[in-house]
This record gives C-alpha cells, structure tokens and sequence, in this order.
C-alpha cells in the first residue's frame, strides 16, 4: 500500500536534512554567513538543526513502516513544510535577506507539494481498500 517511490523520497529527506542540519546544529555562525546571512542568532538556528535532524532521522527510522505510520509521518512533514515555507516567505518579503532565501523557500515549498502528493495519494489507496 506505501509506494516505493514514497519510502525513496524519505531517504532522499534523510540525506537533505542532515546535510543542513549538521551544520546548523554546530557552526551556525559559520555556516550562515558562508551563505550570506550577515545576522544569526545562533539558538534559532541550532533549533531549526534540531528540528531538521529529528524529521530526517526519523524519514530514515520509518522508511519500512506500514500505511498508518506514513500517514502520521506526512502529516508531521505537511505542517513543518508549510510552516518553514510560510516563516521564509514572509522573512524574505518583509525583512529581506540573502538570495538563498528564496532557494531554501523552494526547497521547502518542493517538499511540501511532494508530501502532499503522498499524502493524498495514500488517502484515496486506504479509502479504496475500505
């Protein structure tokens, strides 16, 4: 009932979130400015780490889960996407920032229409099969 394609794209999460959120996580400093941020607080930003670390980890934990666990996880997915697309836009629109805002806005915005794909897509497998 879980694609392969869908346990593919938790992996493919794992890998992107920790990519970003090492570094956040422990040279928040650094890592920003190396991407043009000339202001980082660096407590935000190892929380965003955090956050980023916890949802990619556990993409790669449930990846061989069943139908219900990948339900609750795109949920998860769904909120946090939304969330991080909605706080990046309007940071960008009413405070500005380096041009990889806009880059890490569609990376978010991406994943999000992808989770959202999976999302509906295991709702109209799971309605059918009832």
């Amino acid at each position: 009932m879980v694609p392969n394609s869908l346990r593919k794209w938790f992996v493919v999460h794992f890998v992107a979130d920790t990519i970003f959120a090492i570094p956040l996580l422990f040279a928040p400093v650094a890592f920003l400015t190396l991407l043009g941020w000339e202001t980082v607080d660096p407590l935000t930003t190892r929380l965003v780490g955090a956050a980023m670390l916890a949802i990619g980890v556990e993409s790669l934990l449930g990846r061989n889960a069943g139908v219900e666990s990948f339900e609750g996880m795109l949920n998860l997915k769904l909120i946090w996407s939304g969330a991080a697309s909605l706080g990046i836009l309007v940071t960008i629109v009413t405070v500005g920032g380096p041009a990889v805002g806009w880059l890490f806005l569609a990376l978010f915005v991406a994943f999000h229409l992808l989770w959202l794909y999976y999302r509906l897509r295991l709702r109209t497998a799971v309605k059918e099969r009832t």
